[in-house]
C-alpha cells in the first residue's frame, strides 16, 4: 500500500484482508466468535479441518508460472489461494520450500513464519543506512504482525528475485514495540493467520514506500539493537518488497488464474500464477479490461445499487465480497461478519477506473450460515459476501470475483501492453 495515512485514515500499511483476519471467526461459518475476527469460540457445527492440508501436487507448468491451489489450508478457512514458495541463502543451494503461503493481490511483499524455516537456513538480516538491524510491524485491520527483515534469494515457479528483503514473522524477535502491540491480536503464528506465509502480488513494489523513506511512520519499521526496536525511516530499497519486479525477465504484473467455481461450491480447484503480461505466450493481455487504480494507494471506484465506493481494490486476499449495504440483511451473532438473505441474491455493480474505463459485473451472494453449515465440506465458496471491516466507501472484490476469471495486476512504473502500471484488468 502507498500514502498510508489516506487509506481508511487508519495509520500505516493498512491490509485490507479479510479473508485473513476472519480466519476463526469464518471456519464453519459459526466456529468464531461474533465478537470479531480472531476470537476462538469453539462452537462450531460445521466441519473445519484442523492439520495443514497436503502441499499442492506438482504440475507441468511453463517456467513462469506456478501452480495455484485453493483448499482448507492450515486450520479450513475457504476462498484461500496459496503457492509455494522456495527460500535460499542469497547465492547459494541452502533453500527451504514453504507450501500454502497465501497469494495476496492486496498487498506488496512476501512474509513467511520462522516456525516454517529450519536453523540450518540462516538467511542475513536487513539494515538500514546506519546498521542497524531492521524489524517490521505490518498492521491488519484487527492486528499484526511481527518480525525482522531479512534477505533471502525467493523462487516461485520458475522465477527468481536475488537477494529480496522480507519479513520472518517471529513474535520472539526483541521486544515487540508497544506501538505495534497496541494495534489489536497477534497474528505471528500460521493458526491465527491462517497460512504459513503471505505473497503480496499487489501493484505496487514496496510496501510502504516514499512514505515510510521520508519519515519514522509509527507500527512500521524499526532499527534494532539488541533487544530494543525504535520507529524509524527506512529507504525504499532496504522495504519489504514484491518479488515480480525483481524478477530477471516477466516482471511487469502478474496473472491469477482461477476456474469456474459451481454455486454450491467446491471442495478444492487448482489454478496457476502467471508471472509477466505480455512477455510470453502464456500471458497476453488479450481483450481483458484495464482499470486504472489511484497510484498512491491502489483504489478504484465502485458503484452498487446507487452507492459509490470510492475505496475499491482487488484483494484475493480476501474470501468474500466485503462492502456495507442496506439490501443485504447481516446474518445473525455469531456470523455477522458476513451476508444471510433468504435466497441467493443476484447483484450487479459497476467498476470505474481512474483512467475512465468501467465495467458492468454481475455478481451472487447468498447465505453464509447456509453456505457453511450444509456445505462444510467445501474449502471453495464462491457466493460469500458481508460487511466486515469495511467503511461505507470500501468495496473489496474478494475471492469470489476471481472464480472463473484471469486477473491481472500491473505493477507501477513497468511497461505493459495496456500501458505503464499500476492498473488491474479481467
Amino acid at each position: 500500500m502507498r500514502d498510508p495515512d489516506s487509506l481508511l485514515g487508519s495509520g500505516s500499511l493498512v491490509k485490507l484482508l479479510a479473508a485473513t483476519l476472519l480466519a476463526v471467526a469464518i471456519v464453519g461459518c459459526g466456529g468464531g466468535g461474533g465478537s470479531g475476527a480472531g476470537s476462538s469460540s469453539s462452537s462450531a457445527s460445521a466441519p473445519t479441518q484442523s492439520v495443514t492440508s497436503p502441499p499442492p501436487a506438482p504440475q507441468m507448468a511453463a517456467s513462469n508460472a506456478a501452480a495455484v491451489i485453493v483448499d482448507f489450508g492450515v486450520i479450513g478457512v475457504p476462498n484461500m489461494p496459496f503457492v509455494s514458495v522456495t527460500l535460499c541463502v542469497p547465492g547459494t543451494t541452502q533453500c527451504q520450500t514453504v507450501d500454502h503461503v497465501q497469494v495476496d493481490t492486496g498487498s506488496a511483499g512476501l512474509r513467511i513464519f520462522a516456525s516454517q524455516l529450519p536453523q540450518s537456513l540462516i538467511l542475513p538480516q536487513q539494515k538500514d543506512g546506519a546498521g542497524n538491524l531492521l524489524a517490521e510491524c505490518m498492521q491488519f485491520f484487527d492486528g499484526y504482525t511481527w518480525g525482522s527483515v531479512q534477505l533471502a534469494d525467493v523462487l516461485i515457479g520458475g522465477e527468481k528475485a536475488a537477494s529480496l528483503p522480507i519479513q520472518v514473522i517471529d513474535p520472539s524477535y526483541g521486544a515487540i514495540p508497544s506501538d505495534c502491540s497496541s494495534l489489536g491480536a497477534s497474528r505471528n503464528t500460521p493458526a491465527s493467520l491462517a497460512a504459513k506465509g503471505i505473497l503480496g502480488i499487489g501493484v505496487f513494489k514496496r510496501d510502504c514506500g516514499p512514505g515510510c523513506a521520508h519519515r519514522a511512520v509509527p507500527a512500521t519499521y524499526y532499527g534494532c539493537i539488541g533487544n530494543s526496536c525504535t520507529s524509524i525511516a527506512v529507504a525504499e530499497d532496504r522495504q519489504v518488497a514484491n518479488p515480480i519486479p525483481y524478477f530477471a525477465t516477466n516482471n511487469n504484473g502478474s496473472i491469477l488464474m482461477l476456474p469456474a467455481a459451481s454455486p454450491s461450491g467446491e471442495a478444492s480447484l487448482t489454478g496457476q500464477l502467471v508471472f509477466g503480461i505480455g512477455t510470453q505466450s502464456n500471458n497476453g493481455l488479450g481483450n481483458a479490461q484495464v482499470i486504472g487504480v489511484n497510484p498512491s494507494n491502489g483504489m478504484f471506484r465502485t458503484v452498487q445499487n446507487g452507492t459509490s465506493y470510492s475505496m475499491s481494490m482487488m484483494d484475493s486476499g480476501s474470501n468474500g465480497l466485503f462492502f456495507q449495504t442496506g439490501v443485504l440483511p447481516t446474518c445473525a451473532s455469531p456470523n455477522n461478519l458476513y451476508y444471510c438473505p433468504a435466497s441467493t441474491q443476484q447483484l450487479s455493480a459497476m467498476i470505474e477506473g481512474v483512467n475512465g474505463t468501467t465495467s458492468a459485473v454481475s455478481f451472487d451472494v447468498g447465505n453464509a450460515t447456509e453456505l457453511m453449515h450444509l456445505r462444510g465440506g467445501n474449502s471453495v465458496v464462491p457466493l460469500l459476501a458481508g460487511p466486515a471491516f469495511v467503511t461505507p466507501t470500501t468495496f473489496i472484490w474478494g475471492m469470489p470475483f476471481f472464480y472463473g476469471r484471469n486477473v491481472y495486476a500491473a505493477v507501477e512504473q513497468q511497461s505493459t501492453p495496456g500501458g505503464k502500471g499500476p492498473y488491474i484488468a479481467y
